[in-house]
């Protein structure tokens, strides 16, 4: 118990060493011209040391955020802001998926094309008519991974009331600001250690393992090499399957940011008492008349 209360305390203490070291030698993991910065930078991005350095940010802002309640309404208002305006320009996406489609459906049966060229500004490229249609799962990947936390600011999620419904308001703030701790904040963390790797072994070779040790990975710097990964799933179909490894990792981050929002929300709701009740939410609306369907769209 000693051991582990004595690791927790002291890579809490280099959190902030390792913070100041990378704001002042940003060469050291910015510069990939030299492989080792390149393969640190690898490391380092899903290591112990980047956990304990957001860990002291966000203890820090937390503290900070408590005693002065507007400053968190700050943040809250912030990041779910983001969530918002990320969400809503990838929502687009959608009316492009439709779009694209009839595009394929009117080339394949009634034009009978194989190929097609895009070039708007003069230069572009030309690809089969089955390209364009499987990156119509890259759209769809792109409205899931960026509109989730957007969906969950809007209250569109479902969830199950059996036991949050009928409880008290400073109850129900209790329960938001657990559920954000102790299941969203874990699963962004591990979600992350998994994508970060997954996606720099699609770029990278020889490729790399969360289970590296640092001097392993540098040591690998001396035959590191790109080699983004175009392999498609059928001949001539489409082949940049690494922006879905690149989405999920906007998508865990998103959802990381949005656990911290849910957090302060909450916290700041439990404290001020129901009067302040999705406050500062910026929610979506129909339009005046309309809301009887208001959370159905």
């Amino acid at each position: 118990m000693g051991d582990a209360l004595w690791w927790f305390v002291s890579n809490v203490g280099m959190g902030f060493y390792n913070l100041v070291y990378a704001l002042t030698h940003p060469t050291s993991w910015l510069d990939w011209s030299d492989k080792a910065n390149l393969m640190r930078f690898i490391y380092y991005g899903a290591s112990t040391e980047l956990f304990f350095v957001v860990f002291d940010i966000v203890v820090v802002l937390t503290i900070f955020g408590m005693a002065f309640p507007r400053i968190m309404w700050g943040y809250v208002r912030g990041l779910e802001g983001l969530a918002n305006t990320v969400g809503r320009a990838a929502a687009w996406i959608g009316l492009l998926m439709v779009l694209q489609q009839v595009m394929i459906v009117f080339l394949q049966s009634v034009f009978r094309l194989g190929e097609l060229t895009i070039a708007p500004f003069g230069f572009g490229f030309t690809q089969t008519v089955g390209w364009f249609s499987e990156e119509l799962k890259l759209y769809n990947a792109i409205v899931v991974a960026l509109c989730v936390t957007y969906t969950f600011v809007q209250g569109g999620h479902v969830r199950v009331d059996l036991i949050y419904a009928p409880v008290k308001f400073r109850t129900k703030k209790i329960i938001d600001m657990f559920g954000s701790l102790f299941f969203m904040v874990p699963v962004a963390v591990l979600m992350w250690l998994y994508a970060w790797f997954f996606l720099w072994r699609s770029l990278i070779t020889p490729k790399v393992s969360a289970s590296d040790k640092l001097d392993l990975m540098v040591r690998k710097a001396s035959i590191v090499k790109w080699n983004v990964e175009t392999i498609g799933f059928s001949p001539n179909g489409f082949n940049a399957y690494f922006l879905f490894k690149i989405l999920m990792c906007a998508f865990v981050l998103l959802v990381g940011l949005q656990a911290l929002a849910f957090f302060y929300r909450s916290w700041l709701e439990f404290w001020e008492g129901e009067q302040s009740a999705n406050k500062h939410l910026d929610k979506d609306t129909l339009g005046a008349g309309e809301e009887a369907y208001e959370g159905t769209h």
